[in-house]
Order: C-alpha cells, then structure tokens, then sequence
C-alpha cells in the first residue's frame, strides 16, 4: 500500500497495474459496518470499499487527471442538484451500503429527498444504508473496464434507476438503466439524465 501511496506522491498519476489491492481478512475477522467504518475513517487518504462476499477493495488516490475529470463532474452535478432540490448529490468519499451487503463509494451519486429523509441524523453520518438512485463510475487509466461493468450491474441490480460509466480513453458512456440493455454512446457531447435526473445535462468538453 505504501508503495502505491509513494507512485502516486512522485508521479501524480495512479500506478501502473491494478488500480486497487483486495484484502480478504475473513478468514480472521468479519468487520462489522461500525468498524470498517471506522477503517476508513482512520484511513481518509484510502478509498475503500467491500464486496457482497466480505473483501475489502483498497485503493490509493487517483491522479490529477482523474481528479480534474471528476471535479468537473461534481461540479455539474451539485449546481443542476442545488437547483432542482428533488435530490442530494454526493461525492467519491461518501460510502452507501446496498442492499447485498456491499459498501460502495461511486465518483458521484444522487439520492432522492424522500429516502434521504426517512434516515435517521445518526444515519446520515455514517455508512448510507440504500443504493443511489443515480450513480456515475468515471474509469480512470488503470482501472479495469470489466470489474467496472460489473460495478454498475451490481448499483442497477440493487436498486439505482440510472448509471453512466465514463471511460475518457475512449471517449465512451456506457448508460445502464432498470430493465433495459446497457446503452453504448460514442463521443458524445453531452449526456441528459431524464427521466431520473429531469433536466439535467452533464455536458463532456472538459471530461474528454
């Protein structure tokens, strides 16, 4: 982990090879939602993550590149949200807990007002226990695009309404929505969120 931390400090990109470490540690003990919270709180440098079957996903801060992509993102996000106030919009740091056990950290989600409320203040500063109703992977240049596909099966699978996997290598969105065959579009300009996300338009030039 170090030296993962070390390449990115050095280079300001992510490191060559898996863009994550996977940890099983169940063989020895079974963390609960409190304390892999609290790993991850110990550990705010990190990004971590847990699979359905109990494995811990770590991965070191992404590069500058990826970093200005995901900002730009955001940063639509939250003004087209702020505007619209049917929903709460969310960052890479926030952790949901989906129905499957998964702790998950999308590069950017938006929930409901309505779930939102129905959580307890306690809650809310904790691991978020719903999936998204939207959420967005943006592939960075070491991530694996077939782990990152089964990623976004895994959001629809357990509840988000819409999902889009950015791929700027390829100048790709893979849109994936309830009950439908995941959508393929080809250096797009922009991306419209309807009827999830009415009238939002997450527009491209400064992610490509």
């Amino acid at each position: 982990m170090a030296k993962l931390l070390d390449e990115v400090q050095a280079t300001g990109r992510e490191p060559r090879g898996s863009a994550a470490i996977v940890l099983d540690l169940r063989p020895v003990i079974n963390l609960t939602d409190e304390q892999l919270y609290e790993l991850c709180r110990v550990n705010s440098e990190l990004r971590i993550e847990r699979t359905p079957g109990g494995e811990l996903s770590i991965m070191a801060p992404t590069g500058g590149e990826t970093s200005r992509r995901n900002a730009q993102l955001i940063a639509q996000l939250v003004v087209w949200a702020n505007r619209d106030r049917t929903g709460i919009s969310f960052d890479s740091s926030g952790g949901f807990r989906l129905p499957n056990g998964a702790v998950r950290s999308p590069d950017a989600a938006w929930v409901r007002l309505l779930a939102w409320l129905k959580l307890t203040e306690q809650q809310k500063e904790k691991f978020i226990s719903l999936c998204p109703d939207f959420v967005v992977e943006l592939r960075s240049a070491t991530d694996n695009l077939q782990e990152l596909q089964a990623k976004m099966e895994e959001y629809i699978d357990n509840g988000a309404q819409l999902g889009w996997l950015i791929d700027p290598q390829e100048k790709r969105i893979h849109v994936y929505r309830r009950q439908a065959q995941v959508e393929i579009l080809e250096s797009p300009e922009n991306v419209a969120g309807d009827p999830v996300l009415k009238g939002f338009i997450l527009e491209l030039k400064e992610i490509w």
